[in-house]
């Protein structure tokens, strides 16, 4: 059923709560996993680039995520992309031909306020294919 699962991770305690739902997706339906790491474009009025989402931190965030994923018995590939996140995640969803997108969710979209700001919500509306929150 869920042939291709992505899975966007950064460094929140969202992203490694939704660690244990991937896993169980994973491991239910023998899937394809593949994370993803998305570095956001500095934008031209923000010249110094944020030490959090340095290359090497990236690299270690994914190196951690597949020795985890390892640890469970899963394969995991890792891809490192640079752009607007939830554009990103919709369009290596369609690259791939994912047929799963597991992501957690900070809980900005739950009011009007939040809706607009949220990557959550905006991979809910643009994406290819389902999408499971896990809050």
């Amino acid at each position: 059923m869920f042939k291709t699962v992505l899975f966007p991770i950064d460094q929140s305690r969202e992203a490694r709560e939704a660690a244990d739902v991937v896993t169980n997706v994973v491991q239910k339906y023998g899937s394809r996993l593949v994370l993803l790491s998305v570095v956001e474009e500095p934008s031209p009025d923000e010249p110094s680039a944020d030490p959090m989402v340095s290359p090497e931190v990236v690299a270690k965030l994914l190196e951690n995520a597949r020795n985890l994923f390892s640890q469970q018995g899963i394969q995991a590939e890792v891809l490192e992309r640079q752009g607007k996140p939830a554009f990103t995640i919709c369009d290596v969803a369609d690259e791939i031909e994912a047929n799963l997108i597991i992501m957690g969710c900070r809980g900005l979209g739950l009011t009007e306020e939040g809706a607009t700001d949220s990557v959550t919500t905006r991979v809910i509306n643009l994406s290819p294919c389902p999408v499971l929150i896990v809050p």
